[in-house]
């Protein structure tokens, strides 16, 4: 499924923080997002996601208008994950991860075994069927992420949106969420700080004070130029000595 912004403005209290963001994402592809803290990217994944309306411009969903769809076909197809996302309810990790299937229940649809398998299987994939009968509030940071990664598996969209999904998890689930998440067969939009996990998107974007200052092929976008401007640092590439992959090192410009 294709996801488009077209012209994207979005202001609180009056004060900008995305102008004037045009980016076509092609269906499949993997796109990483990044930039400084305060670019814009959380707030344009939310405005991609249909969470805020923007001040100015429109989102598609391959043609369509996503503000022509209500909210029940937007959640069929696209799927957050945000970085904060809590609760205060008494609710196992299974629960957590079956609202995933919350926008395909109705009173003609119930919850069936197809339901009870795309949870299990969710579960499985975000490495927490081993805790599936935990309460919410037993579980540290990483482990909350990973339900919340599963919830959205299990509502098995067209369109995935993750802000920062690495955060709070140890290295070795970041690599095998982020591994998981390019093997999807479905759209993916990843907000990043690592821009080495950035590196193995099929292309990316730089976001700096709420504009989208450039896109393309990772290798193509992240210059010693484009990092010393945007993100304030030297960098240096090296050749991974076990796989031969480039791997970027960085110090401060400043």
């Amino acid at each position: 499924m294709r996801l488009t912004a077209e012209q994207l403005d979005w202001a609180v209290h009056g004060t900008p923080l995305l102008i004037d963001v045009n980016l076509t994402v092609e269906p499949g592809q993997t796109f990483g997002l990044v930039g400084p803290n305060g670019s814009g990217k959380t707030s344009l994944l939310r405005l991609l996601a249909g969470l805020n309306k923007p001040k100015a411009g429109r989102v598609l969903i391959n043609s369509q208008p996503l503000h022509s769809l209500k909210q029940r076909a937007i959640a069929q197809s696209i799927a957050l994950v945000e970085q904060q996302a809590d609760t205060t309810d008494r609710v196992t990790v299974r629960q957590v991860v079956a609202l995933g299937r919350t926008p395909f229940l109705s009173a003609l649809r119930p919850w069936s075994e197809e339901d009870e398998a795309i949870v299990t299987r969710a579960l499985h994939d975000v490495d927490m069927h081993r805790m599936a009968d935990r309460l919410w509030h037993t579980l540290s940071g990483g482990e909350r992420q990973r339900v919340h990664i599963g919830r959205a598996l299990a509502q098995q969209p067209k369109i995935l949106l993750l802000d920062e999904p690495t955060n709070h998890l140890d290295i070795r689930h970041q690599l095998s969420i982020l591994e998981l998440v390019r093997q999807l067969p479905i759209t993916v939009i990843i907000s990043l700080h690592d821009l080495n996990h950035a590196m193995e998107c099929d292309r990316i974007g730089v976001m700096d004070r709420g504009r989208l200052i450039d896109s393309g092929l990772p290798h193509d976008i992240l210059t010693p130029n484009r990092l010393q401007q945007t993100f304030g640092v030297y960098a240096h590439v090296i050749d991974d000595p076990v796989d031969g992959k480039q791997v970027m090192r960085f110090r401060n410009a400043v």
